[in-house]
């Protein structure tokens, strides 16, 4: 099984590189935001709960993410492997998920982190913003997605490099050509996976 997390701040290509990763690979796309709002939009018990948190400004605890998590995975058991996007983005996170996968005979095969500078990201966005006006593009909210990327979710990478685990690409340049990178650095994965 080709479990991966691509990683990267907003605006670093990651729904891009995701979307040509689903395809070339046939993995389920698991996005905690899409699990979020179709859990709100469908009234479940944990939906009415992240509603509620969100109402009142709160973060949604790991509990409830990793919950959504373990259905989404249970929902889907003749998968070929996951691509998780938005997730862990903590360490707390990061062992709950290792620690979930191998409750089901499997484990993250690898993690990729697109390397983009902040001054990349502001001109990408700016230029994103203008062509298909993201409600999520919003300066300030941005900002903030940005910051939060670098104060804290880039900690979540030591943990997966201590496992050799992580593998960084240069998120800057011809979508096609980055994809070719990454496409080489999974089929290295499974190569040696499969080996193991």
């Amino acid at each position: 099984m080709l479990n991966l997390v691509l990683f990267g701040p907003p605006g670093a290509g990651k729904g891009t590189q995701s979307q040509k990763l689903i395809d070339e690979y046939q993995l389920v796309h698991i996005s905690t935001g899409d699990l979020f709002r179709a859990h709100i939009s469908n009234q479940t018990e944990l939906g009415q709960r992240v509603s509620k948190l969100i109402a009142e400004g709160e973060l949604v605890p790991d509990s409830i993410t990793i919950a959504m998590l373990e259905e989404e995975i249970d929902k889907n058991p003749d998968a070929r492997g996951f691509i998780f996007d938005g997730f862990p983005r903590t360490v707390a996170q990061a062992e709950a998920l290792d620690s979930f996968l191998e409750s089901k005979g499997t484990d993250i095969t690898g993690v990729i982190a697109l390397d983009v500078n902040e001054e990349e990201l502001t001109d990408r966005i700016a230029k994103r913003k203008a062509v298909s006006n993201r409600v999520d593009d919003d300066s300030e909210k941005l900002k903030k997605r940005i910051a939060e990327y670098f104060d804290k979710t880039i900690h979540v990478l030591p943990y997966y490099e201590k496992q050799g685990k992580l593998k960084k690409v240069d998120g800057i340049g011809e979508i096609g050509v980055i994809f070719e990178e990454i496409k080489g650095i999974i089929d290295g994965l499974k190569v040696s996976q499969s080996k193991g």
